[in-house]
């Protein structure tokens, strides 16, 4: 027997009784209850969730961005309000508050777009020395083209430099006088211009016959 050895060997690690040892293996490969599966499973919800959240947010701000840069869609509610088979009314933000005729759209968040233009015109009769000073100014409705720097019939209107415009109806006084020219090809004075020849025809003839009593 070799008993010179005996007393440098290890000593044997104690043994554990049978029933703890099967007691720790049984804890070890315990499967996981409902409740742990349920948590690790809304915590890979949550991440889902956000996920999606952000990248909509993200959307949502460049779609932003592009429409404040670019106007896309800028205009559209005011476009649908501009009734095509109508003629529009321009009034301009200018001291001699001018107003143009014509068919109007939206070219882009800065300009509108006018085509088929009239405007209005005002000629001041040449009256000689001692005639009737009341005498007022012609209004007639003229064609946009015919002036000396022949314009073509469209017009760019900045927005901000209308008031407002309106939608004609196919009876008033500037569409019917827009129809007239379209079959005449000339310029049809409105009616109050009408009213005014008529009354300065009445004044002249008035004048005529008072000098016609003072001679006499």
């Amino acid at each position: 027997m070799d008993f010179a050895n005996r007393g440098n060997r290890p000593n044997a690690a104690p043994q554990q009784p049978t029933g703890m040892q099967q007691e720790q293996q049984t804890q070890s490969f315990q499967p996981m209850n409902n409740s742990d599966k349920n948590k690790k499973r809304g915590f890979d919800f949550g991440k889902v969730t956000s996920g999606i959240l952000l990248v909509g947010t993200t959307l949502l701000v460049l779609a932003l961005i592009l429409g404040l840069v670019f106007g896309v869609g800028g205009g559209a509610e005011e476009a649908d309000q501009i009734q095509a088979d109508k003629y529009q009314a321009v009034f301009l933000d200018s001291q001699d508050g001018q107003v143009y005729f014509g068919k109007l759209g939206v070219y882009n968040k800065d300009l509108y777009q006018l085509t088929d233009i009239y405007y209005v015109r005002v000629e001041n009769p040449i009256q000689p020395e001692g005639a009737n000073q009341t005498q007022q100014p012609n209004i007639s409705l003229a064609k946009l083209g015919n002036e000396l720097h022949g314009p073509q019939d469209v017009m760019y209107i900045a927005r901000d430099k209308v008031l407002y415009w309106e939608n004609l109806k196919d009876d008033g006084q500037v569409v019917t006088a827009i129809t007239n020219y379209k079959e005449n090809g000339e310029t049809t004075p409105t009616d109050s211009t009408t009213q005014t020849q008529q009354e300065g025809s009445s004044n002249q003839s008035t004048n005529d016959t008072d000098t016609t009593d003072t001679t006499q």
